[in-house]
């Protein structure tokens, strides 16, 4: 039986709470597999651990998570007591960059069951493919002079490297889609950036003949996110650009609450980590009412990567026959607690 070594991190808020409902699941589907099984290792890191350390995680942390296959993040952030600043660069953006978890990969579904707050949404099924590693978030700028001459300056950095590797991970991902890939730019106001990202989409579609290919400047994107969702398959985007459009898939679908997220090295050298899009919540933490879903669908992407997509499209069955049957959390409109959400997508399994 293959035994998989999961660094996990619940972080802080509703993440201490929906991550072990997700390993639970988890633990079950591998259990009904018969084929595979989990390790799970927990580590106590986020704004609790930097209040008593100073630090978001040890100094060696990262060395440590390389001897994991993947690694299980919860959610990070405790604004009021540590700069969001903090918590971001310090834990999740530490570990996506020296990871070289290049790739943001988040779908947005209209799942069973979940009412989309569009009129007419249409089944819309879509992966975004997000450049994870550099883009409008390059740590590269500063600040000079003091009061009505202050500057601030912020370089957006695009690699040909970079920008091919997310290009080449979507026209792979539409092959066993509805093979079709759609480039966000926005070339007509980012006069040096944007035209090199399109440059090299136009060489880069050259190597996929079959697979259909459009391009649309993300202003018009996000509109048309909500005016017709259903025409997208697969979606390819900057760093800021891709972040945004994912949230607002979350939105289409009923809530950001259920969306999954993936980081990927995609060369398979160091681990990956699988996350929920929602925050720490820290108003309901402890609660018992946070939504699982969203950890939960995160784990099924886990499942996908490692190759057992047989059990993640299971754990997927689980999640929509739970909501169809309406036992929903009340950020879906519903008034069952995590713990009868997690109980129902057990007993659907």
């Amino acid at each position: 039986m293959k035994t998989y070594k999961i660094a996990v991190i619940p972080g802080d808020g509703i993440g201490k709470e929906v991550v072990p409902a997700a390993i639970e699941v988890l633990d079950t589907v591998a259990k009904l597999d018969g084929g595979f099984q989990f390790e799970w290792t927990y580590f106590p890191w986020g704004c609790d651990y930097y209040l008593e350390h100073g630090e978001m995680m040890p100094e060696d942390g990262i060395e440590t998570l390389k001897k994991y296959d993947q690694i299980f993040l919860g959610a990070v952030g405790m604004p009021e007591l540590v700069p969001d600043h903090i918590s971001l660069w310090g834990l999740l953006i530490k570990i996506r960059r020296e990871l070289k978890q290049s790739i943001n990969v988040r779908p947005a579904k209209l799942l069973q069951g979940l009412q989309s707050p569009l009129r007419d949404p249409q089944n819309f099924d879509i992966t975004v493919v997000r450049e994870n590693s550099e883009g409008e978030y390059s740590d590269s700028g500063g600040r000079i002079h003091q009061g009505a001459d202050e500057i601030a300056i912020q370089n957006a950095i695009f690699t040909r490297k970079g920008t091919e590797r997310a290009m080449r991970y979507a026209f792979e991902i539409a092959k066993n889609s509805r093979q079709h890939v759609t480039s966000a730019t926005k070339s007509n106001g980012l006069t040096y950036s944007m035209p090199f990202w399109d440059e090299i989409f136009d060489e880069v579609k050259k190597d996929y003949p079959d697979i259909d290919t459009a391009v649309n400047h993300i202003d018009a994107l996000a509109a048309f996110f909500v005016m017709k969702p259903h025409a997208f398959d697969v979606i390819v985007a900057s760093n800021l650009f891709g972040d945004i459009l994912t949230d607002l898939g979350g939105a289409i679908m009923g809530s950001i609450g259920i969306a999954p997220a993936a980081n990927l090295n995609i060369e398979r050298e160091y681990p990956s980590m699988f996350e929920p899009v929602h925050g720490s919540a820290p108003d309901i933490a402890g609660q018992g009412v946070a939504n699982p879903i969203g950890q939960i669908w995160t784990g099924k992407m886990m499942l996908d990567f490692l190759g057992h997509q047989h059990a993640g499209i299971k754990v997927l069955n689980a999640i929509e026959a739970t909501l169809a049957s309406g036992v929903k959390t009340r950020d879906l409109g519903g008034t069952s607690t995590l713990e009868e959400v997690k109980n129902t997508i057990l007993k659907n399994l």
